[in-house]
């Protein structure tokens, strides 16, 4: 990797990884507000935000913004999550400067036409309501709710109908100037780029951001758990479960996914051969981790048979718990063998050396290297993962949501209870 990284008077900080082997470079602009940072009058504001950077600025109109793009061959797109939002570019090494004046134009003179912001404002509505049709999308909102109660990192990024409708230019514009600043900013870029004709770019079109920080959001805090059945007239039940996990800087991080890639992490984990290999209950079964700057969300997800859900989370539950002690160094090896290869893999991709290098610099304050990842997997042992483990078991009641029709649903969302026995409660001390 060849990284560079240049942080301007207004506080933004520029990054790039040169390959000069390719012909496209892929950059971006990452920011660190997303629907957490939201009061809850503004619940949905971060995402439509995202979805107006394309709809006009004062010097190019919304038709104008994606033909220039696309009339190089290249592509705009943008994404927002809890912690950040990011837009970002795709393109020949060529068109490097009209890329970042783009996007730098969308966040710096947005428009926010009348007309077009309505117009959003529909399509959102409409997206929030295929995300109501979707069960393994509806499920996960109310597990997010249940996990994190009244407080905005439980809440749906899209919003809701009457939240939307509150939202007016004046309200736009005024959370871009209270949220984008720039020592909150990262314009990472990867590929074909040179890092001082990036810098240069960077410094004339990102000159207006302003250069203290923005506010930051209020802490996060995993509620007290607990279970909901949520009725509906569906083929499957779909089931998934929530513990507290660990903040991104955490030195169990890295022990704590390798136990979640073992439990749920692919064909070889232990939920996935004994749910469906051994027993057919289920088609899909995962575990995964999401790590953010103040909290750590360890979920779960699976569909079965409404008739079959008691006991898909019976031996969900005593899976997780027999894993904790009887973790194996072949276990560990194949885990970290996992997370290794996707990490080296992904470098292959400038898109996601881009990424990785933004969301670096905004939780550690500077991109972490290969080495020092690698060397954090390496450092895991059978110790630290049951360690791990046994403090996901013990920090939190778990948050358990059902979705479907059917009396079995009650009696599987009991099951869950199960799970922080006071045998992995007493391990832990």
């Amino acid at each position: 990797m060849n990284v560079k990284i240049t942080k301007l008077d207004s506080g933004l900080t520029v990054v790039t990884d040169s390959m000069p082997h390719l012909e496209t470079a892929a950059l971006g602009v990452w920011t660190g507000v997303g629907g957490r940072d939201e009061k809850l009058d503004e619940h949905g504001i971060s995402h439509l935000l995202e979805h107006m950077a394309f709809k006009g600025t004062t010097r190019r109109s919304a038709r104008q913004i994606v033909e220039e793009i696309e009339a190089v061959g290249g592509d705009l797109n943008a994404a927002t999550s809890s912690e950040t939002t990011a837009y970002y570019a795709r393109v020949l090494k060529a068109d490097v400067p009209l890329a970042i004046d783009v996007l730098s134009d969308i966040l710096a003179n947005p428009s926010f036409d009348a007309e077009e912001l309505e117009r959003e404002k529909n399509v959102i509505v409409q997206e929030i309501g295929a995300a109501a049709d979707t069960p393994d999308d509806l499920v996960f909102e109310h597990l997010s709710e249940l996990a994190y109660p009244d407080q905005p990192m439980g809440r749906s990024l899209l919003g809701t109908a009457q939240t939307l409708a509150t939202f007016d230019r004046n309200k736009l514009r005024g959370y871009l100037t209270t949220h984008y600043h720039g020592p909150d900013m990262v314009v990472a870029a990867a590929g074909a780029v040179a890092h001082e004709r990036v810098v240069a770019e960077v410094e004339k079109s990102f000159s207006g951001f302003e250069s203290s920080s923005a506010p930051k959001p209020s802490p996060a805090s995993f509620g007290k758990g607990g279970s909901r059945v949520v009725r509906r007239d569906l083929e499957q039940a779909h089931l998934t479960l929530a513990l507290e996990g660990v903040p991104q800087r955490d030195e169990k991080l890295f022990s704590l996914q390798v136990f979640s890639n073992i439990l749920g992490g692919g064909m070889s984990s232990r939920l996935f051969q004994e749910v469906r290999e051994k027993r057919g209950l289920c088609y899909s079964i995962y575990t995964f981790h999401a790590a953010y700057s103040d909290t750590g969300f360890f979920g779960l997800y699976t569909g079965t048979d409404p008739a079959d859900a008691p006991e898909m989370m019976e031996v969900i539950v005593d899976e997780m718990n027999e894993a904790v002690e009887t973790l194996t160094e072949d276990e560990i090896a194949r885990a970290k063998a996992q997370m290794k290869a996707g990490l080296l893999m992904a470098l292959e991709s400038c898109s996601s050396r881009a990424e990785q290098m933004a969301r670096h610099i905004l939780s550690y304050g500077r991109p972490l290297t290969v080495d020092e990842l690698v060397a954090r997997i390496e450092a895991v042992t059978v110790t630290s993962t049951r360690d791990a483990a046994r403090g996901l078991l013990s920090r939190s009641r778990p948050a358990v949501v059902a979705l479907g029709s059917g009396r079995e649903l009650d009696k599987a969302v009991t099951q869950a209870e199960g799970l922080a026995k006071p045998k992995a409660r007493s391990l832990l001390h």
